[in-house]
């Protein structure tokens, strides 16, 4: 059956560009971050379905892109079958992550979805390469793209950012079905050299520019960091989530007069950082607990992700999980304890009773020495004193890093280990195992013996 003709249009998008430009990389593009970020998705030869990273910088990208990968792959292939999937299998894990991700970031009230493409008749028009001797045939793709006209690869050209922004063509569709087939017909592209900066600039103009700039708390510096390269937290988020927040807390928060936004909702992956445990950032439930066993993983300078094909460490928020969640939300400095008068609003959020008369008697009952305080493990003790664990004690988890220098024998593989929740809880940090470190901040009791007695690097 022949693919369903595209509704597509090309809009004017000189002032979208202009204003992506900035919010990415500020004023000013530096060519050598740029063309570090100038990559496309492409597969490792030792991992069908795992992306490479050529540089640092583009993680912000691929891993999450990667993360949604794994969710696709999970809910549809046995891992026996990983390694003799066929290239287009992968591509179209690709291909369905890339949708999700857009998906995500689209305004269900307008529904419209925005993709950026580069105009190869216009470098062909404008004489800006010589192509090599050895490229492949010229070759056309479906007419319902309207994309692209020559099949020189983009790797065959050297384009700074100017050129490159000049060359942007963008498409608007009406439907996620749309968008999926039109990713389908143009893959080859988001393969070639700057798939990674095409797919963000069309999951940036899908989520719009004036929505981007309301999430982001601080618009004074770039998401793209312009010395370093790496993404910022609100860029990550945006991939992860489809919300530009800066925070990876549960909900929006006050903190110091100023409402700060969090995750709205249980997110499809999640994500862990070893930032959390020197204080510097604080994931929630939202993250920490999403749908499908997927995380991203952060260290200093580097994503990368987790997973394992154990569904049962993964399940809709428990009660105790919610009460924990509620509880800080007025725990305002994370001290494990509220005030005494805030216990009536929790237990209300809660949807448990809060007529007056019986808070009152609580209050007494848990602030027996009139401190003013109700602590969070008398608080549990109370109203949930005793809830089964749902996950297993053993289980397997896999790591993927995206740099080949960060494997062993720089070959881009997934690295299997076997779990176990010990009884007693050490949690603890290591220099010279954050691996260990990151993932004690979902599993404090974990331990992990990963295969060839080797610790995966988080960086």
């Amino acid at each position: 059956m022949a693919a369903k003709s595209l509704s597509i249009t090309t809009v004017p998008c000189n002032q979208l560009i202009q204003d992506i430009k900035t919010l990415l990389w500020g004023t000013t593009v530096k060519e050598e971050v740029f063309h570090r970020w100038a990559q496309g998705f492409y597969f490792s030869p030792h991992e069908n379905t795992a992306l490479i990273q050529a540089e640092g910088g583009p993680c912000a990208v691929i891993a999450p892109l990667q993360a949604f990968i794994l969710k696709q792959l999970l809910a549809e292939s046995d891992i026996t079958t990983w390694k003799s999937l066929k290239p287009d299998k992968s591509d179209q894990l690709l291909v369905k992550a890339m949708t999700e991700i857009l998906a995500q970031a689209v305004d269900p009230a307008d529904e419209k979805y925005s993709i950026f493409l580069i105009d190869k008749q216009g470098i062909a028009n404008g004489q800006l390469f010589q192509p090599r001797p050895q490229a492949d045939e010229e070759s056309v793709l479906p007419e319902s793209s309207c994309a692209t006209i020559t099949s020189v690869p983009l790797s065959e050209l050297t384009l700074d950012s100017n050129v490159f922004h000049s060359l942007l063509r963008l498409y608007m569709l009406k439907s996620i079905q749309e968008v999926e087939q039109f990713f389908t017909e143009n893959i080859s592209m988001f393969k070639d050299q700057f798939g990674v900066l095409l797919l963000l600039y069309s999951v940036i103009s899908t989520k719009s520019i004036p929505q981007v700039r309301l999430e982001i708390s601080d618009l004074a510096d770039p998401l793209i960091h312009s010395t370093f390269g790496y993404g910022s937290q609100s860029l990550i988020n945006l991939m992860l989530s489809g919300r530009a927040v800066s925070n990876v807390w549960d909900h929006d928060q006050e903190v110091g007069g100023l409402k700060l936004k969090g995750i709205d909702k249980q997110n499809a992956v999640g994500f862990l950082t070893l930032l959390e445990t020197l204080r510097y950032i604080e994931v929630g439930s939202f993250l920490k607990s999403p749908a499908n066993p997927v995380w991203v993983l952060g260290s200093e300078t580097h994503l990368t992700v987790l997973f394992s094909t154990e569904k049962k460490l993964v399940s809709e928020e428990t009660p105790a999980e919610q009460a924990k969640r509620v509880f800080k939300k007025y725990d305002k400095d994370g001290y494990n304890f509220i005030p005494t008068d805030s216990l009536q609003n929790v237990l209300s959020d809660l949807g448990l009773f809060s007529d007056s008369e019986y808070v009152e008697i609580m209050k007494k009952k848990l602030d027996r020495h009139n401190d003013g305080i109700i602590l969070f493990q008398s608080f549990m003790y109370e109203f949930f004193p005793e809830e089964l664990r749902t996950y297993p004690d053993t289980f397997v988890l896999y790591h993927y890093n995206g740099l080949p220098r960060s494997n062993p024998n720089n070959k881009v593989q997934y690295h299997r280990g076997q779990a176990i929740l010990l009884e007693i809880t050490v949690e603890s940090i290591l220099d010279s195992n954050s691996m260990l470190t990151v993932l004690q901040t979902k599993w404090p009791s974990i331990e992990v013996q990963w295969d060839d007695n080797q610790n995966p690097s988080i960086n």
